[in-house]
């Protein structure tokens, strides 16, 4: 197995196939040498095809059979052959994306191509990287969605299941300043809950999704729960929800694109004081785009990462001394620095390269947060600057716990100049 998925550059999961090997038959030495090889293309990535390149490919093979796909949507009025025009999209999508759920259609007036982010906000990035890559002359006739309009007369049929927004009551309750919790009960899959919970909950977060758009979905909801009878407030149904968020005074956006633009989130940590902890656990203040991606570094947990190394996306960290800076504005300093590093690596990298993510300060260290659809020119510019920038160090590290950093920067040494024996001593 660790074979396999090494050679299908999965190097994340044959990792934990080869430490199971090792545990088997310790000291043996191709297991050792492939887990060291794992860890090291973790830490590094190196892909035969980064997910610009696969962005690239996708989209001109979806150029090249787009008049074929509308000329068969138009033809198929009955849709009796949409297994068939699936599949012929499926082979395309996948160019880029190892796993992706879209759908088709048409509005009467453009053809659509509708990319799910399967209610994660992490999978909005490679998503709208993608649709903001279509050629344009595919965009004369698609429309390229992220994620799901709002329908509230939607109705979900499943294995002989059929619900609407009608059959659901559903109970809010404000959280933060921006976002809700959602308590739902449906009468009708109750005899579903018991038998096959999981299944339940599958269909109830899918209409949810598409009663209030996939985005606001996303942006929205904090907290998410089923129960098995209905609670003693008054509710309304799922149907009613969207008109309910806008009375409390919030938004349904539907752009992922400008949801992700505005969607920082700060936070504050209580930090390791211990110089030498990983990376990043010094932190005691930052802001982010991607908060799955902190909460898992600090969990050790890979999810996000092993679904993005999956598709040729690297989400990863520079990081630098911040003991450096002094006088009394350092705290401008330090942000400063912090802006002129992207400001430099966006010039040199392009901004197909990158997307930026925010940062972070700790006791020791200043962090930059980003997601490479390119690496090496992102590190090769982070470099450039640091080499100019007059640190002592600077090094990258992916969002991974289990595999060390990268040093991309590292003064040398002066040397120190004997006066009587040096032939240099003296000289101007």
């Amino acid at each position: 197995m660790g074979y396999a998925y090494y050679y299908l550059n999965r190097e994340s999961v044959a990792l934990r196939y080869f430490e199971k090997a090792l545990e088997a038959r310790p000291g043996d030495e191709d297991s050792q040498w492939f887990i060291d090889a794992c860890r090291k293309q973790l830490a590094l990535p190196h892909f035969e095809k980064n997910f610009r390149q696969r962005t690239e490919e996708a989209w001109a093979a979806f150029e090249k059979i787009e008049a074929e796909i509308r000329a068969f949507m138009y033809m198929d009025t009955n849709h009796e052959r949409g297994d068939e025009l699936i599949a012929k999209c499926s082979a395309v999508l996948e160019i880029a994306f190892e796993d992706i759920a879209f759908e088709i259609g048409f509005n009467g007036e453009k053809y659509e191509l509708i990319l799910s982010p399967e209610g994660l906000r992490a999978n909005l990035f490679p998503l709208v990287y993608f649709q903001q890559h279509a050629p344009s002359s595919v965009l004369e006739h698609w429309n390229i969605w992220v994620g799901r309009l709002s329908s509230c007369d939607f109705t979900l049929h499943a294995d002989g299941w059929d619900i609407s927004g009608e059959d659901v009551q559903v109970w809010t309750e404000p959280r933060g300043g921006d976002q809700i919790a959602l308590t739902l009960y449906c009468e009708k899959l109750l005899p579903l809950l018991q038998e096959n919970e999981r299944k339940a909950w599958w269909m109830l977060s899918l209409l949810t999704d598409q009663v209030l758009g996939d985005i606001a979905s996303i942006a929205l909801i904090y907290d998410f729960d089923i129960v098995h009878e209905p609670k003693s407030q008054p509710s309304i149904l799922l149907s009613q929800l969207p008109k309910a968020i806008t009375d409390m005074g919030l938004s349904l956006i539907s752009d992922a694109a400008a949801y992700l633009e505005h969607s920082y989130v700060a936070y504050e940590l209580d930090p390791v004081e211990d110089p030498e902890a990983d990376w990043r656990l010094d932190s005691y203040t930052g802001s982010t785009r991607l908060p799955a991606l902190i909460n898992e570094y600090a969990r050790s947990e890979n999810e996000t990462m092993d679904r993005y190394h999956a598709n040729g996306v690297v989400a990863g960290f520079l990081c630098y001394p911040i003991r450096e800076f002094s006088g009394e504005e350092r705290a401008k300093q330090i942000l400063d620095f912090r802006d002129n590093l992207q400001a430099a690596i966006e010039k040199a990298a392009g901004a197909d390269a990158v997307t930026f993510l925010g940062g972070a300060s700790g006791l020791y260290s200043g962090y930059l947060d980003f997601i490479a659809w390119d690496l090496p020119p992102v590190l090769d510019a982070a470099k450039a600057f640091f080499a100019e920038s007059g640190l002592s160090w600077a090094g990258f590290r992916v969002f991974r716990r289990s595999v060390g950093a990268v040093r991309l920067w590292e003064q040398e040494p002066v040397p120190k100049i004997d006066p009587e024996t040096s032939p240099i001593a003296g000289r101007d």
